[in-house]
């Protein structure tokens, strides 16, 4: 991987990390379309450069994840994770699987696409507006809609904020607890791939700050990475909240469903 390869592929998960459209999906096809050697070093990359695209998310809302007299909202997340903490763990070697194939990957960007395109007429008449009236329960359920995510393609941010309005959050609030969640879950997420899960290079299993430490450019790719996607995710999120405010989920399917025809295509004639 080039460093202009690194570059774009940072730029395309700061812009669909928090975009109903599963960033996943779209650097694995930026990948294939690049030619990019899929390699263990550029699979913790493309999973590890979301901790830059979360700290926008702290970087936004810093006035809600750091005032400590509100413990309660820290609790709530605390718990919404752990759905997901736990299924990750669990089918991760299927996961990995399913990365592979990007077969599986578009004809989910097509369903879930199809499914965004009602969600706004099904989840009417919400109840709730602010987040200190998300019950843990509720929060909990939210983290179990988050696992659909699991499946590469499907978008945690899309599974979030559908699982938010099914709970009868405001469609707003949906969305930011869905960011709020974001922090917890990208954050165990590269912590697990950069020090706790084995990766094999050669038949030789190794960590994920080892391959960072083989050398130089390893280490300034991974942090250039890391910056490109927070001041992209920070503009991307702008954009979303203003965007989704005015034409809702509807574009969004439009888009899923365009694109997953559009990576068919290109798996049918052989281009990727």
């Amino acid at each position: 991987m080039t460093w202009l390869q690194s570059f774009i592929i940072a730029v395309v998960e700061g812009i669909t990390e928090f975009l109903p459209i599963s960033s996943t999906a779209h650097m694995i096809f930026t990948s294939s379309l690049m030619h990019i050697q899929s390699d263990e070093f550029v699979k913790m990359y493309e999973v590890s450069i979301q901790f830059g695209a979360i700290l926008a998310v702290v970087f936004l809302y810093w006035r809600k994840f750091f005032d400590f007299s509100k413990w309660q909202f820290y609790v709530k997340l605390a718990c919404a994770v752990v759905p997901a903490l736990v299924f990750g763990y669990l089918l991760n070697d299927l996961i990995d699987e399913v990365l592979e194939k990007p077969l599986p990957i578009a004809v989910v960007m097509i369903v879930g696409g199809i499914i965004l395109l009602f969600v706004d007429n099904w989840f009417k008449n919400p109840r709730i507006e602010r987040e200190e009236d998300i019950e843990i329960p509720k929060a909990v359920t939210i983290g179990l809609w988050q696992c659909l995510a699991l499946m590469p393609g499907m978008s945690r941010a899309a599974a979030s904020i559908i699982g938010g309005m099914q709970q009868k959050l405001t469609r707003k609030l949906a969305t930011d607890f869905a960011f709020y969640l974001a922090v917890p879950t990208m954050l165990a997420v590269t912590v697990y791939s950069i020090f706790l899960k084995h990766w094999t290079i050669g038949g030789v299993e190794t960590k994920g700050y080892k391959m960072l430490l083989e050398s130089k450019q390893n280490m300034m790719m991974f942090a250039a990475g890391n910056i490109t996607a927070f001041v992209v995710a920070v503009i991307a999120i702008k954009f979303f909240l203003s965007f989704l405010k005015k034409y809702g989920f509807r574009f969004w399917g439009f888009y899923r469903i365009a694109i997953g025809l559009f990576i068919l295509a290109l798996i049918f004639t052989n281009v990727i």
